[in-house]
């Protein structure tokens, strides 16, 4: 490839803002907190961080429920302080990108208040309002990804409003070609301010079929599944149109020059690409993959889905791979703490740019939350069935000292039960630690260009082995993946290997032109 861009070759870091650090000691997470912080990063190695929402917010879902696109929420500081932090992240050589939330707004965002005043107010088509079903009921059969109707009734107007999520969050009309202009001048201010790209919030939800008709049924549909699963979400989700807005956003974003648009995006591999676009009209850079975040840790199943995954990416387009996030178990709790190790090698061995959870560095778990200190609204709508996300979104355990370092006051929610031996101070200082080997295979990408922009190539293994090739302009490295718990072996062709890497910090094992790779092992040959 030609010389590549920063986010092709770089490594993005997700900040949940809450959990960081707390600079004021009311518990919370803010930018000045990230901004002290900083440093830990550069000394991990990564090279953009993407901050969790941070503008003002009634935080009825912690920000994604947003009152204004162009400010800063008081608990995390002010522009002031978002200026510091972008210009401190930049010294540092550290990109910056936003989480714009462009689906929904706030109830109490201006645009609403005005949508909801009356039938004939200028505003009113800004949002997505329909009269009664002729029973007097909700539109149509849509459900909220929270549970319930995705309907409620305003009873001054006596009609429904649209909301995919919380009641609190209603959707965006982006048919309107007003709102569609005001959005996208809020990527205007804040690339005009210098923030280096945005992950775009649900991007496949932002057009809905313009006759909303019912969802098809999901005859599958099971006690214990989250509500929203009863219909598949055929006509509220994943429209055509929806890449005319992905593309008008880039093309915004390919005006300021080496900036990013990251879509999240819940789909199967063969739509998502789609949302790369074409060369004629492209669409964002990177549309996130989650594909190991819902993966069974079997070898050949996920070995099936990288090979897949490639060979479904279109020209030019730029893999991604995301190992955890806000919203999802983290991977310790997914695979185990062992496993854990493998799939940070994993994440950040494949071709294409990783997204690297904050806390996962330290195999952070799930923390379970007391009843009485849930936080979560989906939780808290649809209890008891594992959709809470309170439990990876825990404060970052910076050191020993009381509350870890994170706070000096009570924090929002509880550590880490082993946050005194489990936090960044001890395992910086230990040789063996999550932390010192995701710093270490940080270094190997800056040190080999064949792991961050060389070729991915398939290697032939069997049982839970997982491997393949990095090649780049003569280079050739070879990853091999142990995803079991038994000794495993992997021919290889004769020649000379230098070790890179173990996983297991034992020297290298090659017995009859084969690779033994302890149980839970991975390694980097040279």
């Amino acid at each position: 490839m030609s010389e590549p861009l920063w986010w092709q070759s770089g490594v993005i870091y997700q900040i949940y803002p809450r959990s960081f650090q707390d600079s004021n000691g009311d518990g919370i997470g803010d930018l000045k907190g990230v901004e002290a912080r900083l440093d830990d990063l550069v000394a991990l190695g990564i090279d953009a961080i993407w901050l969790s929402p941070i503008f003002p917010s009634p935080q009825a879902d912690f920000g994604y429920d947003v009152a204004d696109y162009c400010g800063i929420d008081p608990r995390f500081g002010s522009l002031a302080d978002f200026d510091s932090l972008l210009a401190a992240a930049h010294a540092k050589g550290l990109m910056l990108l936003l989480d714009l939330v462009p689906n929904h707004t706030s109830d109490e965002h201006p645009w609403f208040v005005e949508s909801r005043a009356s039938k004939d107010n200028p505003k009113r088509d800004w949002y997505l309002w329909r009269d009664p079903a002729a029973d007097g009921g909700p539109p149509n059969n849509w459900i909220s990804d929270f549970g319930g109707s995705a309907w409620e009734l305003d009873p001054v107007t006596g009609q429904y409003y649209y909301h995919a999520f919380l009641k609190q969050q209603p959707d965006l009309n982006w048919r309107n070609p007003a709102v569609r202009a005001a959005m996208l001048d809020v990527l205007r201010f804040w690339f005009e301010r210098g923030v280096d790209g945005f992950r775009i919030d649900v991007l496949w939800h932002m057009i809905k079929h313009a006759g909303f008709p019912d969802n098809p049924v999901n005859e599958e549909w099971r006690e214990g599944w989250p509500e929203f699963m009863k219909v598949h979400q055929h006509h509220s989700t994943d429209q055509p149109e929806v890449h005319g807005i992905a593309g008008d956003m880039r093309r915004i974003a390919d005006d300021y020059g080496a900036r990013v648009l990251v879509g999240e995006i819940y789909l199967p591999v063969e739509k998502l690409v789609s949302y790369y676009g074409t060369e004629a009209a492209p669409g964002v850079h990177l549309p996130f993959n989650f594909q190991l975040i819902g993966a069974d840790w079997h070898a050949r199943k996920i070995a099936h889905r990288i090979a897949k995954y490639e060979g479904l990416l279109p020209p030019g387009g730029w893999p991604n791979w995301v190992l955890g996030n806000h919203d999802r178990p983290r991977v310790a709790t997914r695979v185990g703490p062992e496993q854990a190790r493998v799939a940070m090698v994993l994440l950040l061995t494949l071709r294409g740019t990783p997204t690297l959870y904050y806390g996962d560095e330290l195999g952070l778990e799930d923390v379970a939350i007391p009843p009485d200190l849930v936080q979560d609204p989906r939780e808290l709508n649809e209890p008891g069935i594992g959709m809470g996300r309170d439990p990876v979104r825990t404060p970052m355990p910076w050191d020993a000292s009381p509350q870890a370092g994170f706070t000096t006051g009570t924090p929002w929610l509880p550590l880490n039960p082993d946050w005194a031996t489990r936090n960044v101070v001890a395992e910086r200082a230990d040789a063996g630690s999550m932390w010192t080997l995701t710093r270490e295979l940080l270094a190997l990408r800056r040190a080999h260009p064949a792991l961050s922009i060389g070729s991915w190539h398939a290697y032939d293994a069997e049982g839970d082995v997982l491997a393949y090739e990095r090649r780049h302009q003569g280079a050739w490295l070879l990853v091999a993946l142990n995803l079991g718990g038994r000794e495993q072996r992997l021919a290889l062709p004769q020649g000379r290997y230098k070790l890179l890497l173990s996983t297991a910090h034992r020297p290298l094992t090659i017995e009859h032109d084969a690779l033994v790779l302890a149980p839970d092992e991975g390694v980097i040959l040279g």
